[in-house]
């Protein structure tokens, strides 16, 4: 990989790092917040390599609240249980209440 995608790799481990315990946010919200707002994507691509960076990838989820990211986890519902875990609630592979959990990187930090 190149240099810069390691250092927006690195960059997008420390925003994840800040979202609080019980709350969700998106991978285009972090996107936004580090002024690449068409590398959403990107951001999940990162999120895959958090595994030993002690990153809390379960708590980004995409713009609608969907965990599409699930698979990634280890086990059948890992992300979804370790959600659950905090007190957020899942239907359905969707975070309910979406609005009342979702963490806004660009207001909070």
């Amino acid at each position: 990989m190149k240099p810069e995608t390691l250092n927006f790799f690195e960059k997008v481990y420390e925003v994840a790092k800040q979202i609080p315990y019980g709350r969700v946010t998106s991978y285009g919200a972090i996107a936004n917040f580090l002024g690449a707002s068409r590398s959403a994507r990107m951001v999940g691509y990162a999120l895959i390599g958090s595994v030993t960076k002690d990153v809390p990838a379960h708590r980004v989820v995409n713009r609608k609240g969907l965990l599409t990211g699930k698979h990634h986890f280890e086990g059948t519902n890992l992300m979804q249980q370790l959600l659950e875990s905090e007190g957020i609630i899942v239907k359905d592979n969707q975070v309910q209440n979406f609005d009342e959990v979702f963490w806004e990187p660009r207001k909070e930090l």
